[in-house]
């Protein structure tokens, strides 16, 4: 109550009236059908009733000897009627012999009178109907008395008044409207107590309003950038809005499927539909890098299901990722700045010193050097972008004091069209290199060799101390890693980004631990294997 449109117009209203109006309906239905069957099967009862009687009477010697003389001038068969009357609680008793004279009757003036209608029990058979007779509607039976010969010699008609039998179905109606009554009275408990269920578990909200609840979740649920999957305990998916679909690569319609059996098997489907608690875990799927949260539902101390949110990341770690490739360029560009300011100075000073030989020389010296590496670069490796790639890698490299070199046979000529691929495997195999050898206390060295005469071949190999694992395939799990996490840069996804364009391309990828560490990239030349834009850069 309380609320606008009165009490009839809320939804526990609404609840109680249905309920009742149903239970209404239906018990007076019922009721109705039960007197009507009752009435019937009543009248039924007592035409076998009357029936019985008129067959009892119907075969007594007394009666068939009257019948059989032909006269009962003492009135015999009165006195026998009266006390059958008596002792069955029929209405009347009617002997009649087979011209329809009556030798019996309730009213003593009707008897030696001939019936109204013909004596129906002539066909020697017995009659059972409803007979509206001169002392009005009963029950009535008639069963034809038989003489010595077997001849039929009369009739005893016995009836039952229509009042006896209404008395009995007033009985029954006072019954069934009592249990009608009990019926609609356990009605509105029932639906007074369902009411308060369903207020209570709608928190007191009515039909408008859950309506617009369910229209704004569907719309905040589909119209947010962020993917949310629920699933209940038993692991089936319960919610999946559209931005998780799309994340997932799910088809639209899996509520209601296990999410096991929507997923390929992986660290992805391990993290959403395990029963632990999951935090800002980042994930490689085929197409986007995602930052995936879970968290189990509870209500009331018990497990109901769980909650994962998906947001795409893919963007910003490119972004992040791009940024600290142009600082470290940066860095290594300012530290040749002065580099090349000085080697100015040492020219400037030779040639005002007029020692032209050593300039000469000195100049030699710088040819052979880091533009000599530039211009054997250029000259085996075709696409300019693998070539650019290859000459920042060994200027940022030479600031960590790391030396990269690529190997003298190296020879590619793929198409710059399909480089693209080629720049995420090389970059990526290269930094994971050049970051193993920072900081290390040996020799450090890096040989990259490159070949597309037969397949597309990538080989980079470091001098560091290797990998400490047992199982090589597992550097190719998204988040694994053996380096600490550095600020925002997250770590263990540039292995499983590679290894994800390798097998997207039909190739291979191995490991060699035995001296330092040697990636081997294999892959079919011309197909190059792309994942989304942002991803592979």
């Amino acid at each position: 109550m309380g609320r606008r449109g009165g009490w009839v117009h809320t939804l526990a209203g609404q609840i109680q009236l249905g309920v009742l109006g149903i239970l209404v309906v239906t018990v007076v239905l019922g009721g109705t059908l039960y007197v009507s069957l009752s009435g019937r099967t009543l009248d039924a009862q007592y035409e076998q009733r009357a029936l019985a009687v008129a067959n009892s009477v119907a075969v007594m010697p007394e009666v068939q000897q009257v019948l059989a003389r032909g006269g009962d001038p003492g009135g015999a068969l009165q006195g026998l009627a009266a006390r059958v009357m008596s002792a069955t609680g029929a209405s009347y008793v009617v002997i009649t012999d087979a011209t329809g004279v009556r030798f019996s009757h309730p009213r003593p003036a009707l008897i030696g009178q001939r019936l109204e209608e013909p004596v129906a029990a002539l066909d020697g058979r017995d009659h059972a109907g409803i007979d509206r007779g001169s002392l009005g509607r009963s029950a009535n039976g008639r069963a034809p008395v038989r003489g010595p010969g077997g001849a039929v010699i009369g009739q005893v008609s016995v009836g039952i008044l229509a009042n006896q039998v209404l008395t009995e179905q007033h009985h029954e109606i006072v019954a069934t409207a009592a249990y009608s009554l009990l019926v609609l009275a356990l009605g509105v408990v029932a639906s007074w107590g369902l009411a308060r269920r369903f207020k209570r578990v709608t928190f007191g909200l009515e039909l408008p309003e859950i309506a617009s609840l369910l229209q704004e979740r569907e719309a905040m649920l589909h119209g947010i950038r962020e993917g949310v999957v629920g699933l209940d305990r038993r692991g089936r998916v319960s919610l999946l809005n559209a931005e998780a679909e799309r994340l997932l690569g799910i088809p639209p319609g899996a509520t209601g499927r296990r999410f096991t059996e929507l997923l390929p098997p992986g660290r992805l489907r391990d993290l959403i539909a395990g029963a632990g608690p999951v935090v800002d875990e980042l994930v490689l799927s085929d197409d986007s890098l995602l930052t995936v949260n879970c968290r189990p539902v509870q209500v009331g101390g018990r497990f109901v299901g769980s909650v994962a949110t998906l947001h795409d990341r893919t963007e910003m770690e490119a972004m992040v990722r791009e940024l600290r490739s142009l600082h470290g360029l940066t860095a290594a560009l300012r530290a040749q700045e002065h580099e090349f300011a000085n080697r100015l100075h040492v020219m400037a000073g030779l040639l005002e010193m007029g020692d032209e030989a050593e300039a000469s020389s000195y100049l030699a010296e710088l040819s052979a050097g880091p533009m000599g590496r530039a211009d054997d670069i250029r000259s085996r490796i075709g696409p300019p972008s693998v070539a650019a790639l290859l000459l920042a890698k060994v200027t940022v490299a030479a600031e960590k004091n790391v030396t990269v070199t690529v190997r003298p046979d190296s020879r590619f000529a793929q198409p710059a069209a399909q480089a693209a691929t080629l720049l995420t495997i090389l970059g990526n195999l290269l930094d994971n290199s050049i970051d193993a050898l920072e900081g290390y206390a040996g020799e450090r060295h890096i040989e990259v060799y490159l070949d597309d005469r037969d397949d597309v071949l990538v080989q980079v190999r470091d001098s560091g101390p290797g990998l400490a694992v047992t199982d090589t395939s597992q550097v190719f799990v998204d988040g694994y890693s053996t380096k600490p996490q550095r600020g925002e840069m997250r770590r263990g996804l540039g292995l499983a980004l590679v290894h994800r364009l390798v097998r997207r391309a039909g190739g291979d990828i191995t490991v060699d631990t035995a001296d330092g560490t040697t990636f081997t990239v294999r892959m079919p030349a011309g197909s190059p294997a792309e994942l989304s834009p942002e991803l592979a850069r």
